[in-house]
């Protein structure tokens, strides 16, 4: 993720803003309804981590088989994949084959850029009809799929948003990624988006990147938490970070929360299992909820009289 990427981190105040003040009531309503201890899924962009062979991975596989290995390591997946082809059938089914129907693993596809980028939401019916088969196609392992608007699609462009919105299928949960600036520069103008967004039920991605800390409104419009973390490669910052977010996702939980999301981009991926044994560590700590954090594989010695 390069959006907000900086390389200097010297200026950068990584603290996290208050919770937006309508967080706490969204929260509130739906705590009634939780029939269960709050859900976290935590995962990557991608699962062709070649450098993670003879560690996460183990040495000597093939890349069909990356899926399945990814999937004993992290329980959900930011699928980028999806944004620049709609998967046939085939493809949505041997991704469920390979996680495991019943695993409980998420898959969050985000939605196709020739919907959100060539025909920035206009006339693509027939591309969302199509992309909701398929999605649909992945039964209990689909989470949330996302709608990453493009920097340039700003408020001026609100109607077609709206439009698409509530046209969009019930069937697929929807998260909105917004990235204009001035869709949070005034804020009678971003409450208004907002408040759109939990009437639809849609999503409201939260946004953790050094350069753009107006995409961090702490506004939960639903009951879901929908992070995507941009790191600096083990940078202490990330670690201090990471114990903010720990708090504030457990603060959550304690308000009734029923699913949080948390994505980890990192410049070099063999950074991101090593922040996720952190984060998941501080999650288990303060909030109870136990999942499994990667791990090095033990790997076959060829040639051993045991291997």
């Amino acid at each position: 993720m390069d959006f907000g990427r900086l390389p200097d981190l010297r200026y950068v105040d990584f603290g996290l803003p208050p919770d937006h003040p309508e967080t706490a009531r969204v929260l509130a309503r739906a705590r009634p309804t939780q029939p269960a201890p709050a859900k976290l899924y935590v995962g990557c962009p991608i699962w062709t981590n070649k450098e993670w062979l003879g560690s996460y991975f183990p040495l000597g596989i093939k890349e069909p088989d990356y899926l399945r290995y990814y999937a004993q390591q992290f329980n959900s997946i930011e699928l980028n994949t999806t944004h620049y082809r709609i998967p046939d059938a085939t493809t949505v089914r041997r991704w469920r084959e390979a996680v495991g129907p019943d695993s409980g693993f998420k898959f969050c596809p985000k939605l196709p850029r020739s919907i959100s980028h060539e025909r920035e939401l206009f006339q693509a019916d027939d591309l969302v009809v199509t992309t909701a088969r398929a999605f649909d196609g992945l039964g209990e392992n689909l989470g949330w799929a996302f709608l990453q608007l493009p920097p340039h699609f700003g408020p001026e462009h609100l109607p077609r948003l709206e439009r698409f919105l509530l046209d969009f299928p019930e069937t697929v949960p929807l998260a909105v990624e917004l990235r204009h600036p001035r869709w949070f520069a005034d804020r009678g103008l971003a409450d208004a988006v907002f408040a759109t967004l939990e009437a639809l039920n849609k999503t409201l991605v939260i946004t953790d990147v050094a350069g753009r800390r107006d995409v961090l409104p702490m506004r939960l419009t639903t009951p879901t938490a929908f992070i995507r973390f941009n790191g600096h490669g083990l940078h202490s910052t990330d670690y201090q970070r990471a114990d903010a977010w720990a708090e504030r996702i457990a603060a959550w939980v304690a308000q009734g929360v029923h699913e949080v999301y948390f994505f980890i981009h990192q410049k070099d991926v063999r950074h991101a299992p090593i922040f996720t044994q952190y984060l998941l560590e501080k999650l288990k700590g303060l909030t109870g909820i136990a999942v499994p954090p990667p791990r090095i594989i033990p790997q076959a010695v060829q040639g051993s009289l045991f291997g």
